[in-house]
């Protein structure tokens, strides 16, 4: 006789942004819609089947250097810091970061005479300078980090 098992049904404990799949949705920020924009404008709709999500909020916030985004090339994933998800960075600043991540995806690593393999090339900071914002961006990032450091 077999024996009865009463199968369980997952139910995720995750926040509903996670249950809906929604990891690109911020309170003040869509990154999956500023993504595509960008893909259309300045890739050629060439990037596809990457995900961009928010990353984690951290505990702690750094106090000395700040990450604003993140590839995995391999999984093809993008990850925007969540602190940028705030109403006094601009959008064509969160383009810009978001932007510098897809080029990683375009423009090849090197490795150097060292061996160590160097992703920001010359190449790479030719194509970010082709971006329409790129001095007014670096220069409100300047001005900014204290804002995101502790």
């Amino acid at each position: 006789m077999a024996k009865k098992t009463k199968r369980k049904i997952a139910h995720p404990k995750l926040p509903m942004q996670r249950q809906l799949n929604l990891q690109h949705e911020g309170k003040y920020f869509d990154l999956r819609a500023i993504f595509d924009r960008l893909n259309e404008r300045y890739f050629r709709v060439r990037l596809r089947g990457y995900k961009v999500m928010w990353g984690r909020r951290q505990k702690r916030r750094p106090k000395e250097y700040f990450i604003f985004g993140t590839i995995q090339e391999e999984d093809r994933v993008i990850r925007i810091n969540p602190l940028l998800d705030q109403p006094f960075v601009p959008l064509w600043f969160l383009q810009y970061v978001l932007y510098h991540e897809m080029l990683h995806s375009v423009v090849p690593d090197e490795v150097g005479s060292d061996g160590r393999r160097r992703v920001h090339t010359e190449k790479f900071y030719r194509r970010e300078r082709e971006f329409p914002n790129y001095r007014r961006a670096r220069r409100w990032e300047e001005e900014n980090l204290a804002r995101f450091l502790r």
